[in-house]
């Protein structure tokens, strides 16, 4: 008898399933955004510490249970070091953005990461974009450009902050892709980098630690099952569809955020914000579209 993953398969839009574990990782991603600010005005590394420490737990026992443990395939560690400093670099600022800008500018500026690998696959991958691609990475920028609000002084900080979290998790994209070419396990590349951001965070932590309230440990706690949770459902939804059939609908976590942000902070994103994200998204299901054309004229 088939198993039962054929039988979803056979008996369900294996499409539609992928779209909507997508929408589901970025419902998941909004939540842990908000539980980081909601937890308060603790230091931002206490807060990346506790958020990886959960991950950490989940990974582990993942690849404890897995035939292969903790095996780390030769010639991976160098790429594993690499995407955990850029990935910590990105989880970092977005979390300090998060506590310093509304939670939709925080969100897509994190999501400026697709365009940030798109440029440092040149050097990583060794990987030219063509001319399509070059105008969608130019645009999005400009789009960027009306989220940050260049000035002259420190208002623009934050929002430069957010920007920086989108390169370093761009970056930390392009290593993930390099090792998964290499045949790196998922578990491997998830399982050190939490164990990576937690040891890099720790000693920061204690020097400025703060107490928490049991209110604060709990969000803390909801923020880094909310980030497995994301987690989990992004690695289910590639099982039914490739990524670039799917991925554009994970800026639905920009949308999710907008909500929070709404109804919990009475934020409303200013006209220029609104102009950025309608150009990023834009220049993503630009990107994406491109993307299924070529795909459908090389099969």
């Amino acid at each position: 008898m088939p198993g039962e993953g054929g039988i979803l398969k056979k008996t369900r839009n294996p499409l539609l399933i992928g779209i909507l574990l997508v929408i589901a990782d970025s419902f998941f991603f909004s939540l842990m955004s908000l539980m980081v600010r909601l937890s308060g005005d603790l230091p931002t590394m206490e807060k990346a510490f506790f958020r990886n420490a959960i991950a950490t737990v989940v990974a582990l026992v993942i690849l404890a249970r897995s035939d292969e443990k903790f095996h780390v395939k030769k010639g991976s560690l160098p790429g594993l070091l690499l995407r955990s400093v850029f990935g910590t670099i990105g989880l970092c600022c977005n979390f300090w953005a998060v506590d310093h800008i509304g939670l939709a500018d925080a969100n897509i500026l994190n999501k400026m990461s697709p365009f940030f690998a798109m440029l440092f696959s040149i050097w990583i991958l060794g990987e030219v974009p063509n001319a399509i691609e070059v105008l969608t990475l130019i645009v999005a920028f400009i789009g960027a450009a009306f989220v940050v609000k260049p000035t002259m002084g420190a208002a623009m900080l934050p929002a430069l902050v957010g920007l920086i979290s989108g390169c370093g998790a761009g970056i930390a994209y392009t290593f993930v892709r390099k090792l998964g070419k290499k045949g790196e396990r998922g578990p491997v590349i998830v399982a050190f980098f939490s164990v990576f951001s937690c040891l890099l965070t720790l000693p920061f932590m204690i020097a400025d630690f703060q107490p928490m309230s049991a209110k604060q440990l709990i969000l803390l706690i909801l923020a880094g099952a909310f980030a497995a949770g994301g987690q989990f459902t992004i690695t289910a939804a590639y099982k039914f569809a490739p990524a670039k059939t799917i991925s554009v609908f994970d800026y639905s976590q920009v949308l999710f955020a907008s909500l929070w942000g709404f109804l919990l902070f009475d934020e409303l994103p200013d006209h220029l914000s609104v102009i950025g994200y309608v150009i990023i998204i834009s220049m993503a299901v630009l990107k994406w579209l491109y993307t299924l054309r070529q795909s459908r004229e090389e099969s």
